[in-house]
């Protein structure tokens, strides 16, 4: 009669095979997105090129760029109001962007929420909202620099007039196109204001906060250096406007290089922000 055979000693840990297959896709998606970004910066080049050779007064890439390495190689020294690093130049209204950009995000995500989740709210202010919003964002300045009297400040008013709309949309929207079934439930549980907000409003409307924060920071940063040519003291605005009257188009060109760059650093930045909030809500 046969019996079962007993089991042998164990063998050895299976090895653990890393998974290449993976990796070898993410570098593969990786070469892809670089060669096409080589590509176009590449076009952008030839068609620069092209216009500084039919036009003298157009500088050539290669002048931008030298000006470029010469402007980052002290870009923070300071020899007067009127000689200032480009570095200091982009602090300056960094400084003045985050300001009006903080403060159009506050009362952007608290009116958002209100118009959003009252309808007599939405009802009172949404014919405000769509009359203001189309004005130049320059057309604000000569009311704020009236009403504080400094250019600083009244440059800070307009960043936050023109930051303030598409946060307080998007918020209003996302705030408003909660599901049925997550109000029902709040009423089944008689959530409270406080609960209803934290467990409710907020996070359903939060992706779309997120978009319009990364709306207004583009715009923010797009605006500022018209204001600063208009207030015409300091700031990457003044920086461009001064190079050009002195008829030194390749640091203007350089700016524009710089300005672009850090544009694509501060929307990285809040593209990240809202993956982290994506992955959040995938895995609540």
């Amino acid at each position: 009669m046969a019996t079962d055979a007993e089991p042998g000693p164990p063998g050895p840990p299976a090895r653990r095979v890393p998974a290449t297959g993976a990796w070898g896709g993410r570098l593969a998606e990786l070469a892809r997105g670089s060669g096409w970004a080589v590509l176009g910066s590449t076009a952008v080049v030839l068609l620069w090129q092209l216009a500084s050779s039919r036009s003298p007064d157009v500088p050539a890439p290669l002048d931008g760029a030298r000006t470029l390495i010469d402007l980052l190689s002290d870009p923070f020294y300071d020899n007067g109001p009127n000689d200032k690093g480009v570095g200091l130049h982009l602090g300056t209204s960094l400084q003045r962007v985050f300001t009006g950009f903080a403060l159009a995000s506050v009362v952007g995500v608290l009116a958002g929420m209100l118009i959003g989740a009252s309808r007599r709210a939405w009802l009172a202010f949404n014919p405000v909202i769509q009359v203001l919003r189309p004005v130049s964002p320059l057309a604000w300045f000569p009311i704020w620099l009236a009403v504080f009297k400094d250019a600083s400040q009244a440059s800070v008013f307009v960043i936050f007039i023109t930051a303030l709309w598409p946060t307080l949309i998007n918020t209003a929207a996302g705030a408003a196109q909660i599901p049925q079934d997550h109000r029902n439930v709040a009423r089944v549980f008689r959530f409270g204001r406080l609960a209803y907000m934290r467990h409710v409003l907020i996070p359903n409307a939060l992706p779309s906060i997120i978009t319009g924060l990364r709306l207004s920071m583009g715009i923010a940063w797009m605006v500022i250096v018209a204001v600063e040519m208009l207030s015409g003291n300091s700031g990457i605005g003044f920086f461009v406007w001064d190079s050009y009257n002195a008829g030194d188009l390749s640091s203007v060109t350089a700016a524009i290089v710089l300005i672009g760059l850090v544009g694509l650093i501060l929307d990285a930045i809040l593209v990240r922000l809202s993956r982290k909030v994506a992955i959040e809500e995938v895995q609540s």
